[in-house]
Parts: C-alpha cells; sequence; structure tokens
C-alpha cells in the first residue's frame, strides 16, 4: 500500500472517529459503543484493509499519550489521600483476579494449561483508563468514587504485565519465584524511579521556557521518554508515564507560564479525545481477524458460549468479592483505616465501573504462539471488552439505585469563590502595601478594583495611556503572583478540594494571558 493510500485511510479513519463520537454525543449514545459498532459493519466492507492489532504499537505509541493525558488531569492529592484503596485495587485486586479468573478459564477451557490461564487472567485484569474516563464522563461521579476509579485504572497496568510477563515465562520455560518476584520490584520501583527523574528533568527545563509553543512542544514528547527509559531497563512504562504526568501535573503552577499551561491544556484535551475514540473504532475494525482465528481454534459455539458466560461472571464477582472485602476492612479493620471515609454503596458502582479496553486487547496479542488455544483466547479478551463495556454502561443507573449522592455542584461553587476570594484578598494586600508613589494612583486603584482585565483603556494622552498601561501590566501580574501563591498554599494546607484548586488556577491563568495579550499584544 503506497504512502498516499495509507495517509487517505488514516485520515477517513480520524474524520469517522470524530463523526461518530460527535453524533453519539449530539443523540445521548454511548460514543465507544457506537464507535465499536461502527468499526465491526465498516470492517466487512469490501475494500476496506483488513486491521490487525499490533501489541506494540498499541502499548508503545498509543498508550503512552493516553495515560499521560489521564494523569495531568487526574489530582496528586487524591492519589495520595486514597493511597490504601488504590494499592488494594491496582495491586491486590490484579493480583485477585489473575488467580481466579485463570482457575476458572482453566477449568473450563479443554486442554489449557494452568500457565496459559493465569496468563489469560493476567490480560484481562487491569480496568483500562480510557474504557474508565469514557464510561464515567457520562454519569456524575461522585469525587471519591471518581478518584478511586482513575487512580485504579492509571496504576493497574504495572501490576497486571508483570504478571502477563511471569505467566509467559511460565508457558515457555520453568518459572522461577525468586527471578519473578525481583522482575516485580523493578518494575515498579524503576518505574516509579524513571518517572520522578523525568518528571524533574522536564520541569527544570521547561521552567527556563518562557514560550508555550516550545514548552508544549516538550510537554508532547514527555510520555514516550518516560516510557522508553523505563522500558529500556527493564522498568514499566505505563508506570513512568503515570507517575510523570501526575507530578508534572501538579507542579505546573510553578514550572509553566499562564500561557503554556492553557495550550497544554487544550492540547492533550483534543490528544485525548481523538485517541481514547480512536481506540474503541480499533477494536471493533479488528474483530474480523480475531473472530477467524476463534473459528479455527477448534471450540466449538456450546463450549466457547459456556466459557465466555464463565469468565464473564467469574472476572464481575471476583471484583465485586474483593471490593466487598476492601469494606469490610475499613469497617471493622485498623482505627486508621476506620476513619476513611468508605461505604457499602461504593461496591456495586466499582464493580460495574471495571471496564477493560485496548490494555487488555494489546496484552492477549503478547501471549507467545506456543500458548494452547491462543487464538481462542484472543476473541475472549476482546469479548470481555465488549461486555464490560455493556456493564459499565449502566453505571448512572446504578448509582441512581445505590442512592450515591452526586456531587454537589453548588458547594463546589462555593469552595472555588471562597478560594477565588481568598486569593483575591492576597493580591488586595499587596496593593495596599505598596510604598507611595511606586505606581500612578490611577494604576493601583485599577487593580484594586479590578481584579480581572475587562479590555477597558486607561484615560489620557498617548504616552500617559501607554505608561499607565505597562505599569497596570506589570503591578496586575504581580498581584496574579501573589494570588497564585495564596491558591498553591492552600492547596498545600489542604483546606480546599482539589477541584477548587484547579478552577481557580484556571481563572488565575486566563486572567494572567489576557493582561498579557493587552498590554504587550503577545500571545506566545
Amino acid at each position: 500500500m503506497s504512502v498516499e493510500v495509507t495517509l487517505g485511510w488514516i485520515v477517513v479513519f480520524l474524520v469517522v472517529t470524530v463523526a461518530v463520537s460527535a453524533a453519539a454525543r449530539r443523540v445521548g449514545w454511548s460514543a465507544p459503543l457506537a464507535l465499536v459498532l461502527i468499526g465491526v459493519a465498516v470492517s466487512y466492507v469490501p475494500g476496506v484493509p483488513r486491521v490487525d492489532v499490533e501489541p506494540d504499537f498499541v502499548l508503545s505509541v498509543l498508550l503512552p499519550p493516553l495515560l499521560f493525558a489521564a494523569a495531568l488531569q487526574t489530582s496528586l492529592a487524591d492519589v495520595r489521600a486514597r493511597r490504601e484503596p488504590l494499592l488494594l485495587l491496582s495491586v491486590g485486586l490484579v493480583a485477585f483476579t489473575t488467580v481466579v479468573v485463570g482457575l476458572a478459564t482453566w477449568a473450563v477451557v479443554p486442554t489449557l494449561t494452568l500457565a496459559a490461564a493465569f496468563a489469560f487472567g493476567a490480560v484481562v485484569a487491569p480496568t483500562d483508563a480510557v474504557a474508565v474516563t469514557a464510561v464515567t464522563r457520562r454519569a456524575p461521579l461522585p469525587r471519591l468514587l471518581a478518584s478511586i476509579l482513575d487512580g485504579e485504572s492509571l496504576l493497574n497496568d504495572a501490576t497486571a504485565l508483570v504478571a502477563l510477563n511471569t505467566a509467559v515465562v511460565a508457558i515457555v520455560a520453568v518459572f522461577d519465584p525468586v527471578r519473578a518476584a525481583g522482575e516485580f520490584v523493578l518494575a515498579v520501583v524503576g518505574g516509579v524511579g524513571v518517572g520522578l527523574l523525568v518528571a524533574f528533568v522536564m520541569g527544570a527545563v521547561r521552567r527556563r521556557i518562557s514560550v508555550a509553543v516550545l514548552d508544549t512542544s516538550l510537554s508532547l514528547v514527555t510520555p514516550y521518554v518516560a516510557f522508553l527509559l523505563a522500558h529500556g531497563i527493564g522498568a514499566s512504562g505505563p508506570l513512568a508515564v503515570v507517575v510523570a504526568g501526575l507530578f508534572l501535573g501538579f507542579r505546573a503552577p510553578v514550572l509553566q507560564s499562564a500561557e503554556a499551561r492553557l495550550a497544554e491544556s487544550l492540547n492533550w484535551r483534543t490528544i485525548q479525545f481523538l485517541l481514547e475514540n480512536a481506540v474503541f473504532l480499533l477494536i471493533g475494525l479488528s474483530l474480523p481477524a480475531i473472530l477467524r482465528g476463534a473459528l479455527s481454534s477448534g471450540i466449538g459455539v456450546a463450549r466457547a458460549a459456556v466459557v465466555i458466560g464463565v469468565v464473564v461472571v467469574v472476572l464481575v464477582a471476583a471484583r465485586l468479592g474483593w471490593s466487598l472485602a476492601v469494606t469490610a476492612v475499613y469497617r471493622w479493620g485498623p482505627r486508621r483505616l476506620r476513619r476513611r471515609s468508605w461505604q457499602w454503596r461504593l461496591d456495586l458502582p466499582v464493580t460495574v465501573a471495571g471496564v477493560r479496553g485496548v490494555v487488555t486487547l494489546a496484552a492477549v496479542f503478547l501471549l507467545p504462539e506456543q500458548t494452547p488455544h491462543r487464538a481462542f483466547l484472543q476473541f475472549l479478551a476482546f469479548v470481555v471488552v465488549l461486555a464490560t463495556l455493556l456493564i459499565g454502561l449502566t453505571l448512572p443507573w446504578v448509582i441512581r439505585k445505590v442512592a450515591l449522592p452526586p456531587p454537589d455542584l453548588d458547594q463546589e461553587r462555593m469552595e472555588t469563590q471562597l478560594l477565588l476570594a481568598e486569593a483575591r484578598a492576597e493580591s488586595l494586600r499587596l496593593v495596599e502595601e505598596l510604598e507611595d508613589g511606586a505606581y500612578d494612583d490611577r494604576v493601583v486603584e485599577r487593580v484594586r478594583v479590578d481584579a480581572a482585565l475587562l479590555g477597558e483603556t486607561l484615560v489620557g494622552d498617548d504616552a500617559v495611556r501607554a505608561d499607565r498601561s505597562a505599569a497596570y501590566g506589570e503591578l496586575r501580574m504581580l498581584a496574579i503572583a501573589e494570588e497564585r501563591r495564596a491558591v498553591l498554599r492552600a492547596r498545600r494546607e489542604g483546606r480546599y478540594p482539589d477541584a477548587a484548586v484547579r478552577a481557580v488556577l484556571t481563572v488565575l491563568d486566563i486572567e494572567e494571558a489576557a493582561v498579557r495579550a493587552t498590554v504587550t499584544g503577545r500571545t506566545d
């Protein structure tokens, strides 16, 4: 296929992705499900190229930017506050699911080895950050539930991929528990270390860059730098990307200019939208190749139906059982845990939101050729992705049935306004403490009464107006810097939720960009 034809199909692929996503949102349908169905239908149209999932392409090219975009939008403060449940879900639940689903698959698939069954259990164990985001976006989730689901789906890939590598080794060679433990430690410790190193280096460089275009360019390559460095030493690339994204997102207010933060936010939202929706279209387009392999595996339709039913039921039951056990620990466990906010009615929503996605589909293609029933396991992973996606679509209904309170938007607005008022008070204190004559009285008064630039001009002749405009810009920038320091101080002290902190920081970034553009005529 020529370069021009390949490029043409890529353009068509992206156009279809955007069009279907927009149409689904307009009519209130699930965009992920619509894209999968469209992909399946298009895959049987004559002339459409055959699509085969390349696991290295998905894991090395698509996954890093998706994880990085999600990590930038995830609150590091929430991750630290929920570290116990996140560890229980992203490590404990993955290991539990690997064993339980592996044993169930081994019991119902004839001639399947135990090592291959555990490998399949590791494939379907992790929830997918992309799929979870796509599903939960349709439901007004309580902040506690949202932070748990986001953190789990970001952090569980390392555990699942290490478990998969261990099972693959058992398929092709003799299993060495000491070596497996060492690989797990290297994957986790190395992934965290590489992520922190990349975040530190990139942060130091970006602190010295004032041009938004250059800063955004560095941002676009950061996930690949973290992934490749971690992969090069045998550590977890996904974990390195997530750690780098979490810390760079947390430190953004002190590392980047307002223009750079706004540009980065918009760029990553665009990339995330395109990739996360394209992934579901890719899943649908890959069905024919997966189905052909399953039909040639020798497992009959009746047996396949039994296997699918058992695996899906056990997968959901394992997640529900683990969630109930976690709730019991929080209810009757150590005193420190009993003080945490975790309710029984969280268990069912957590279970329903256990959506699998592109990570599962890519990981199953990493199974070696000598894996028994490899083609059928690939088909089974595809079915698991679809089944959990369909189950996840019931999340809004489940939340209503268990009477989980939706986010209190009025309270969030009030918290945002209180924090913004607190920040404004700091900038007014700065103005009041200015020495007499430091700035023109008209400039000082304008900054005092006009916290946000509304675009009006200062009165006077051209020379005076230019001087006052420059003075206003300088003083207003000082005031905004003081407001930002107040917001970051409030974040450190934990006095406001992260949603309010992010909202106010965005307001200040917009104001700073507006002041700079109006006074200097520059936006970069």
